[in-house]
C-alpha cells in the first residue's frame, strides 16, 4: 500500500509554543455533531442552558451522514412474532414482532421532523422497526432543530486538547483560522471515540479483554437504480438465499471461487432506504484496525474502497436487481464501530444486557441485542435482550472516573466490549446525549460538577423533555 509508513515511536520533533483564540464562553459545550452530540445540544438547550456544539465536518449528523450508517436500528420490545402478512420489506428485518418503543424525547422529534420532510419512514412492523432515513435531509433536519433550540455551532472544527489544570475548562480545536478554544462550565464528549474525556485524563479501555481487538470498520454506500422487483423474484425463487436483510452465499462462494470476490464477511447485508430504486449496502469489512490510530484509519480506508468496488461489479454481473445500478455515494469516512471506552462511575456488562437489568439512575433505555462482528475474521454473534424488556442505561456510566466539569455520551460510555455492541447504535447514542446535556445543563446552573447533580433531578428534566424513562420518578 503506497500511505505513509508508521513511524518509529522514538522519533519526534519539538513544536513551537503556541496560543489559541477564545472563541467564547458557554454553559455547555458539547464536542462532536452526531446523533450523541444532538441529543446533548438539544437536552442541554431545553433544560435552560446557554449551549456550543462544535463539530469536524461541515455537517451534523456523524456517522448517520459522514459514515452513512443507515438505517437507524430498533429501539423497540420485541414480542413474539407476528404472522407473516407477505408484503413485508425483503430488504428490512422481519423478526421483529409487535414493538414498544424505549425511547422518546429528542429522538422523537427528530423522526417526526424527517418523516414530515419526506426523509425517513416511521418505524413499523413492516420496516421491521428501524428507521430508514435519507442523510441528505437528517443533515438539514438536525440544522433546523439546532437553530430552533438557539444552539450555536462551529463546524471544521477537530477538537485536540483540553484546557484547565484541576479539571477541563474548555477545549482546543483546529479550524483554518488556527486553534481556537471555547471555554464552557460543563462538556459533554460526544466525540465517539470519547477524545475529550481521554485527553482530560480519564481511564478507558479499549477491544476485547483477551488481546484488544475491536469490532471490524465498515465503509457503508449507497447503489441507486436497483430494480427491487427483480431481486425480490430471485428470493422467491431461491428462498434459502435470503434472511431478513442479508444473504446470497451462493452467489458469493462462486464469484470468491472465480476469484471475482475476496471479502472478509460471509454474506452481503442491504437496506432499505426511503426510495424505493436505492439501497443502503453494509457489507464492507476491515479487521485488525483500531480507529483512534491514523496509519490504521488510512488503511482502512485503502482497503474498504477497493472492497466496495469488487462489491458494486459482484452485484451488476451476479444479483438480479442490480445489472444496471451504480454506487451514488460511499461514506465520508469508514464506519467505526469501536474504539475506546471510558471506565465511569459504572460499567454496563453484558449481563445487564442480557437479564434487562433496570438501574435506579435510568437515564435511557435499549433493546438492541448483543451484536459483535468478529474483530478477527468472518462471522457475527448475535445475543438478544428479552423478548417484551429492555435493559437500563445508568446515568453513572456518563461520569468519568477522576474526571470532573466533564460527561461522555454515544458508543464511548463506560461498559465492556460485550455491551458496547448493543448500545453502540445511533437511537441510544441520541439518548444517552440527550441526558448528559441535561445533566451538565443542571450542573452549569448549579456551579457544581456533574457528578453532583443529583440524578432525580436529571430524570425529572428528561421527563418533562418527553423521555421514556419507566415509571422512575
Amino acid at each position: 500500500m503506497p500511505a505513509l509508513e508508521r513511524p518509529s515511536e522514538e522519533l519526534s520533533i519539538p513544536l513551537k509554543p503556541r496560543r489559541a483564540r477564545l472563541a467564547g464562553d458557554t454553559d455547555v459545550l458539547v464536542v462532536g455533531g452526531g446523533p450523541a452530540g444532538l441529543g446533548a445540544a438539544l437536552g442541554a438547550a431545553a433544560a435552560g442552558a446557554r449551549v456550543v456544539l462544535a463539530e469536524r465536518y461541515s455537517f451534523l449528523g456523524g456517522n448517520a451522514t459522514a459514515a452513512l450508517v443507515m438505517p437507524l436500528m430498533s429501539f423497540h420490545t420485541q414480542h413474539p412474532p407476528a404472522e407473516p402478512t407477505g408484503d413485508e420489506d425483503t430488504l428490512l428485518p422481519t423478526d421483529h414482532g409487535p414493538g414498544d418503543p424505549v425511547l422518546a424525547g429528542a429522538l422523537a422529534t427528530l423522526l417526526e421532523r424527517l418523516v414530515k420532510a419526506g426523509g425517513a419512514l416511521p418505524p413499523t412492523l413492516h420496516t421491521g422497526y428501524v428507521v430508514p432515513f435519507d442523510p441528505e435531509l437528517f443533515k438539514l433536519v438536525a440544522l433546523d432543530l439546532l437553530d430552533e433550540a438557539g444552539v450555536r455551532f462551529l463546524f471544521h472544527a477537530f477538537a485536540s486538547d483540553v484546557i484547565g489544570e484541576d479539571r477541563p475548562e474548555g477545549v482546543v480545536f483546529e479550524t483554518k483560522s488556527g486553534p481556537v478554544v471555547v471555554r464552557a462550565k460543563a462538556i459533554v464528549d460526544c466525540t465517539g471515540d470519547g477524545d475529550i474525556a481521554a485527553r482530560a485524563g480519564a481511564p478507558h479501555e479499549i477491544g476485547r479483554p483477551e488481546d484488544g481487538l475491536t469490532q471490524p470498520m465498515t465503509l457503508m454506500f449507497r447503489m441507486v437504480e436497483f430494480e427491487r422487483e427483480h431481486f425480490v423474484e430471485y428470493i422467491r425463487e431461491h428462498p434459502d438465499q435470503w434472511r431478513g436483510v442479508h444473504g446470497l452465499w451462493d452467489l458469493i462462494r462462486k464469484a470468491a471461487d472465480a476469484g471475482e470476490l475476496d471479502l472478509p464477511r460471509e454474506d452481503l447485508l442491504f437496506f432499505a432506504t426511503p426510495h424505493p430504486r436505492e439501497v443502503s449496502v453494509n457489507s464492507t469489512r476491515v479487521t485488525r484496525v483500531l480507529g483512534t490510530d491514523v496509519w490504521d484509519l488510512t488503511y482502512a480506508e485503502w482497503q474498504s474502497r477497493r472492497q466496495m468496488r469488487q462489491i458494486a461489479a459482484f452485484l451488476n454481473k451476479h444479483v438480479p436487481g442490480f445489472k444496471h445500478s451504480y454506487v451514488a455515494q460511499s461514506g465520508t469516512a469508514i464506519g467505526v464501530r469501536e474504539t475506546r471506552r471510558i471506565r465511569g462511575d459504572y460499567e454496563l456488562t453484558a449481563d445487564d444486557v442480557l437479564v434487562a437489568r433496570k438501574f435506579d439512575d435510568v437515564i435511557a433505555r435499549c433493546t438492541y441485542p448483543i451484536d459483535i462482528h468478529n474483530p478477527g475474521g468472518s462471522g457475527t454473534l448475535l445475543r438478544r435482550v428479552p423478548r417484551g424488556d429492555a435493559y437500563d442505561i445508568p446515568l453513572r456510566s456518563l461520569l468519568p472516573r477522576q474526571v470532573e466539569g466533564l460527561l461522555v455520551a454515544g458508543r464511548c460510555i463506560s461498559g465492556s466490549h460485550t455491551a458496547l455492541s448493543s448500545y453502540r447504535v445511533m437511537p441510544v447514542a441520541m439518548a444517552t446525549g440527550q441526558a448528559a446535556g441535561v445533566c451538565a445543563a443542571l450542573a452549569a446552573g448549579r456551579q457544581s460538577p456533574p457528578r453532583d447533580v443529583p440524578h432525580r433531578e436529571v430524570q425529572r428534566e428528561l421527563k418533562r423533555q418527553g423521555a421514556n424513562l419507566r415509571e422512575v420518578v
